[in-house]
């Protein structure tokens, strides 16, 4: 089972839901960290023996003895990574998707695709006390480099089918997080009880409802009367998993990268019914309605 934990906007508790998931739960045996932008599951974790590779995509290098300045791959590429006056074309690698269109299409045979690096997968176990070890996959994406969909999809190859597997997506609704979500059994979107945090659960929703995805809602930093979230998840019939408290002790603990469930016993038994809930939901896809419908 793979579990996606996502989010609407970044600040919510995600990596923290994430984090604590995988570790109160000896049946996870991989936590990805797809937040290749900002990853920080390794900080709530842990050293652990791994490796790490590097990870590219093929971009076009032109073959000037053959390039014949037809312009067909420049007029090809949508994404104006080739870039054609009526002489040798110009290679753009950042804004190159790696798809080998133009080398397919050139008809001079002028184009061989080249490795691009774009980032580097790393992958750690994690010895944990009294439980079978966890897997980290963490990806980083290079300074500078604007396109992570292809690292986030490295990532994810990286584990195998046989575990539970709990993903930590990027924040948002755009291209990275769907790579990240994308083919999960089940998402988790955790929010947080603000009128700002419920704005961005409902395109999160909308999100996840277009991908016909299985998914619930976890209420993180909850305080007593705050009902927003609730009663949005009532009346819209998503299943609202777990409320979680705002809790001075675990906020302090999280500022010296302790995780909830090491730092308060108690969290355990939160986190285990966590999962019982999450699995229960998987394979019980939720239709799509006219207000799901992003515009």
């Amino acid at each position: 089972m793979q579990i996606g934990i996502a989010s609407g906007k970044g600040g919510t508790g995600k990596t923290t839901v994430a984090v604590n998931l995988a570790l109160a739960n000896s049946a996870i045996g991989h936590l990805l960290d797809c937040d290749v932008e900002a990853p920080n599951c390794h900080l709530f974790l842990p050293a652990g023996a791994g490796d790490t590779r590097t990870v590219g995509i093929p971009v076009p290098q032109i073959d000037a003895d053959r390039c014949q300045a037809c312009g067909t791959c420049a007029r090809f590429c949508q994404f104006k990574a080739l870039a054609a006056f009526g002489t040798q074309p110009l290679v753009f690698p950042e804004l190159c998707h790696g798809c080998g269109g133009c080398a397919r299409l050139c008809p001079h045979g002028a184009i061989r695709l080249v490795p691009h690096p774009i980032g580097e997968v790393e992958t750690r176990v994690i010895d944990l006390a009294g439980r079978p070890a966890l897997t980290l996959v963490t990806g980083r994406l290079q300074v500078g480099h604007p396109m992570s969909p292809p690292l986030i999809r490295a990532v994810r190859q990286a584990c195998q089918r046989s575990t539970i597997t709990v993903i930590d997506s990027p924040p948002g609704t755009s291209c990275p997080v769907i790579a990240a979500i994308h083919g999960c059994d089940v998402v988790v979107l955790v929010t947080e009880p603000t009128p700002f945090g419920l704005h961005d659960l409902q395109l999160a929703v909308a999100t996840v409802r277009r991908l016909r995805l299985p998914f619930g809602v976890v209420v993180n930093r909850a305080e007593p009367g705050e009902t927003i979230v609730a009663d949005y998840c009532h009346h819209d019939a998503i299943p609202l998993l777990a409320e979680l408290p705002f809790d001075r002790r675990l906020a302090e603990a999280y500022s010296r990268g302790v995780p909830a469930v090491v730092a308060a016993p108690d969290q355990l038994a939160i986190y285990r019914a966590l999962l019982t809930r999450i699995q229960s939901l998987a394979h019980t896809p939720h239709p799509i309605t006219p207000a799901d419908c992003l515009t």
